[in-house]
């Protein structure tokens, strides 16, 4: 699914995969892309960076991620997940519980 406005594509890896404890998907994220802001909910997530680099804002801080990196969190503060970068970035979201 292309989100035009956030220059981001979803692909989910599991097919309906909402309905199970966890959720993987494959994220694209465009030069300047990014996911929509996430306000704080229960769960976890973690993401491995296949291509590009990407920062994820969580609340006040940023943390950078390239590729061959992963990253992992509480979901309990605002997050969201940029591509500051002039190529495109791929990286596979996993959170738990379902949320995209």
């Amino acid at each position: 699914k292309y989100d035009a406005e956030l220059k981001n594509t979803i692909q989910w890896i599991i097919p309906n995969a909402q309905k199970n404890m966890m959720e993987p998907i494959l994220l694209t994220l465009e030069a300047g892309g990014s996911t929509w802001p996430d306000n704080p909910h229960e769960g976890e997530e973690f993401g491995y960076v296949l291509s590009g680099s990407i920062q994820i804002q969580l609340g006040d801080r940023v943390v950078r991620a390239r590729k061959g990196e992963s990253f992992y969190f509480r979901s309990d503060e605002p997050h969201k997940i940029i591509n500051p970068g002039k190529n495109t970035a791929k990286f596979i979201w996993v959170a738990t519980p379902p949320s995209f």
